[in-house]
């Protein structure tokens, strides 16, 4: 009973894992802007003045897409990896983080709350830097997993400060009303 795992034996563990963490993390990333009406189609949104560096709809759509399926795969790895020191605030640092984001869209695009949002953007950067070193301590292919989203994160953060600065009344935009960006 003492033997240790097999490389094989690990790996479909790894693999029964993430056949439930890449899904659902996919899944409550991509409920969570349903639900918030999210994206290219919302009305406030289409409202707003966006800086240059808005990419086209679909970017969104596929980017935060890969990026799920990578936390997937991350958070897979670290579950995987029992009896790690530091695999439980590892888990929780992950949790708190994906709590965040999913908050972020229904707090941008459905209650149209730019500053609030950029808050919270800010505090899931800094809470996903924390959970990448700690995955890093524990296995470092989960570490790198998370780098793409941190660099996405940084753009998100970016753009959502823009939008907050080009927009300063946003809270306040009526969708489907012209607006102007004259000040008086």
């Amino acid at each position: 009973m003492g033997e240790l795992a097999s490389r094989q034996q690990l790996f479909m563990s790894l693999l029964r894992r993430a056949v439930v963490t890449v899904p659902a993390i996919l899944l409550l990333g991509i409920g969570s802007g349903r639900l918030a009406n999210s994206g290219y189609d919302n009305l406030w949104f289409q409202a707003l003045v966006k800086p240059d560096i808005v990419p086209p709809g679909w970017v969104f759509a596929v980017a935060w897409s890969l990026l799920y399926v990578l936390l997937g795969i991350a958070i897979a790895i670290i579950l995987n990896a029992r009896g790690a020191r530091l695999r439980g605030i590892a888990i929780a640092l992950f949790v708190i983080q994906l709590l965040l984001n999913l908050s972020w869209s229904p707090l941008f695009f459905a209650a149209h709350q730019v500053w609030t949002a950029l808050g919270v953007i800010i505090a899931i950067l800094l809470l996903s830097i924390a959970t990448t070193l700690v995955f890093a301590r524990i296995r470092k292919a989960a570490a790198w997993l998370m780098l793409p989203y941190l660099l996405w994160l940084g753009f998100a953060t970016v753009l959502n400060y823009e939008i907050g600065r080009l927009n300063p009344d946003a809270h306040a935009l009526v969708p489907g009303q012209a607006t102007t960006q004259i000040a008086l």
